[in-house]
């Protein structure tokens, strides 16, 4: 099939349509790319034709995309394709016409081994699945690879969930919410192509590191064109070169900043106080102010974007002048109505009862002039919240403004006060919980017309202005009808791990239940306990043994000791990465991560150096423990603790 797409020529009359078929070729070609570490099909189904629709008994093969033979039969049918969904949902209580299904256990693209489950043997034993087991367990090495061969039954309802449906996960570490959300990105593409490839189709994650772990899974399962993004990368038009404190930053971030944006930008509408005069020929056109100010009322009550009416206005204009005309016995048209609308008497006068507005410009005098922001913000901030606004001294313009991440969201909302932001047909936005209300409306107006899948935790959300409600979010991401769904079953993190990490949910989400892990390997927990002098000297030799062994290693520490720990396995002969810097990548065995880019990340074994230090960076206590259960649940098989001094109270024991 791949040698077929190489042969093709893209010819055409047409230089772009010549353009547009290559493209198409390109990425059929990069869609049949072999991945030599997998095989062609993982699975297969023996069924008994009992479905409605079927043929007769079948034998099909599942695999990570379709695979034809010359004359166009399948060979191998992709896991997206609706007859495939059998094989991830049919049970014994529901088998779904099955009668066998076969997993394969692949190594390096070979397979290795087989099981078989006779679906409708009702003499056969239930037993657990070795190959799910050590597919799931399999140690992790370089960036996150695709599920396909593990969608678990609830997963993959969620997965296929129609497109119109936002669907919001809440999952505990290790019930694979962030894959649910990558594979249903394949499989809303592969779907919904004619629909999805022209608006697009969106990842959003909490860091670079994160989508930089996160970004080879949609290629393998042959998607290439997926866009991957952070919401500080989605908002900025510039980098940030101002820090907020953090009670400005929440407050930025508080949806109330939504209404006074709003205020800020349609009090430059001017109330019309003389009347538009418009010479024609010999004659000269008076609309009175009062008429002039009911078309302004009505423009700024119909809901349309500040730029749409500000477009508008002239011709409205023109129209309460052609209307006299009319009256005074003329018989004018379209084209004298146009004329009238450009006529430098309409264009001045509508120019300065409603001026062109720059979303910078608008924050600048917000933000500068305290008349302003007083006028905007009235019975909606206090006193001292608008004092947390207030900039010390107004820029001299927009562009030696120094603006912040909290601001260029504001930006974006006013932005989109002005001009409509366009829609994509779907967003994946992961650890959503950590999003302010405003990045939150940011988000939702890039699926205002589409659908999301929302992914998150409420126990792991680590910033000032995290979420205690999924249905607050999702009415600030303008998704309120979303359908939440609970995924607490872990498979990632082992029962060792979860049930240590646990014991701080108590402490800083009372209300959620603790996740079951269900693999059958318990994993590995170590508390290492030093002297201070000793601590970074320690933490080198437990990850130089951990080093030894197949598979990733994870040295998760507070921001502030990052230098010293690499320093220390420098010196330790450990060759390492360090994530969230220029020079990190995903490919080391050992990386050093600071706490604060650990979230969606995974690692075979994770180290975590100095618990109190991790927990005491954060601004209040929750937020503390809350980044701790983060960095405690990155580990895929083992888990070392090494620390100094006391560990905090919920872990101590």
């Amino acid at each position: 099939m791949r040698e077929h797409t190489l042969s093709l020529d893209a010819q055409s009359a047409d230089r772009v349509n010549a353009e547009v078929l290559a493209r198409a070729l390109y990425y059929r070609a990069r869609a049949l790319e072999d991945d030599p570490s997998t095989s062609l099909f993982f699975g297969r189904i023996d069924t008994d034709g009992s479905t409605p629709g079927a043929p007769g008994p079948e034998r099909l093969y599942i695999g990570r995309r379709h695979i034809g033979d010359p004359a166009g039969d399948p060979v191998v049918i992709d896991w997206r394709a609706e007859v495939a969904t059998a094989f991830y949902r049919a049970s014994r209580a529901r088998p779904a016409g099955v009668v066998l299904r076969r997993r394969f256990g692949v190594d390096h693209g070979q397979i290795t081994a087989y099981e078989d489950e006779h679906l409708q043997d009702a003499t056969e034993q239930t037993r657990n699945s070795h190959i799910l087991a050590s597919e799931i367990e399999r140690p992790r090495e370089g960036p996150m690879r695709d599920i396909v061969a593990t969608i678990q039954p609830e997963q993959d309802e969620l997965v296929r969930a129609l497109a119109t449906t936002t669907v919001c996960v809440q999952g505990a570490p290790g019930t694979g919410k962030t894959a649910v959300g990558l594979h249903r990105a394949a499989w809303l593409l592969h779907t919904y192509r004619d629909r999805l490839a022209r608006s697009g189709v969106l990842v959003i994650g909490p860091n670079r590191a994160f989508l930089d772990h996160v970004g080879a899974v949609l290629p393998t399962l042959g998607e290439a064109k997926v866009g991957h993004t952070t919401v500080d990368d989605l908002v900025a038009g510039h980098p940030p070169r101002a820090t907020d404190s953090t009670g400005t930053a929440v407050l930025k971030g508080d949806a109330r900043m939504a209404k006074v944006l709003h205020r800020a930008v349609w009090s430059h509408v001017r109330p019309a106080t003389e009347a538009l005069v418009v010479p024609r020929g010999a004659s000269r056109w008076r609309v009175p102010a009062y008429v002039v100010q009911e078309i302004l009322d009505e423009l700024t009550t119909r809901g349309v974007r500040y730029d749409a009416g500000r477009r508008m206005l002239p011709q409205r204009l023109a129209h309460a002048v052609l209307l006299q005309m009319e009256r005074a016995g003329g018989y004018p048209d379209d084209r004298v109505q146009d004329s009238v609308a450009a006529s430098p008497a309409v264009k001045k006068y509508a120019g300065t009862v409603w001026p062109s507005l720059d979303a910078r410009q608008v924050l600048v005098e917000l933000l500068g002039d305290p008349a302003a922001l007083a006028s905007a913000a009235e019975d909606l901030l206090s006193q001292e919240e608008q004092s947390l606004l207030r900039w010390p001294a107004r820029p001299r313009s927009k562009v030696s403004a120094r603006w912040s991440r909290a601001d260029q969201v504001l930006l974006d909302e006013v932005g989109d006060l002005l001009t409509r932001t366009p829609s994509l047909g779907h967003v994946i936005l992961d650890e959503a919980q950590d999003l302010s209300p405003m990045q939150l409306r940011a988000v939702g107006r890039r699926c205002s017309t589409g659908a999301a899948t929302v992914l998150g935790d409420i126990a792991q959300g680590t910033t000032p202005w995290a979420t205690d409600s999924w249905e607050e979010s999702l009415r600030h991401l303008g998704q309120s009808g979303a359908h939440i769904e609970v995924l607490d079953r872990g498979f990632r993190v082992p029962a060792a791990v979860i049930e240590y990490a646990a014991r701080l949910l108590p402490h800083m989400a009372p209300g959620l239940g603790v996740p079951v892990s269900v693999r059958d390997n318990r994993g590995r927990l170590d508390l290492v306990a030093t002297t201070p002098g000793r601590l970074f000297a320690e933490v080198a030799d437990v990850v130089a043994q951990s080093a030894r062994q197949p598979g990733s290693v994870g040295v998760i520490v507070a921001d502030a000791h990052v230098a010293a720990i690499c320093t220390a396995l420098h010196h330790g002969g450990v060759q390492h990465g360090t994530l969230g810097t220029d020079h990190g990548d995903v490919d080391h065995q050992v990386d050093v991560v600071p706490a604060s880019v650990a979230k969606g990340l995974e690692f075979d074994r994770v180290v975590v150096v100095e618990p109190a230090a991790i927990a005491e960076a954060e601004p209040d206590e929750r937020t503390g423990l809350r980044r701790l259960y983060v960095v405690l649940t990155r580990a895929v098989s083992a888990l070392t603790v090494v620390h100094a001094r006391e560990l905090p109270p919920a872990l101590a024991g």
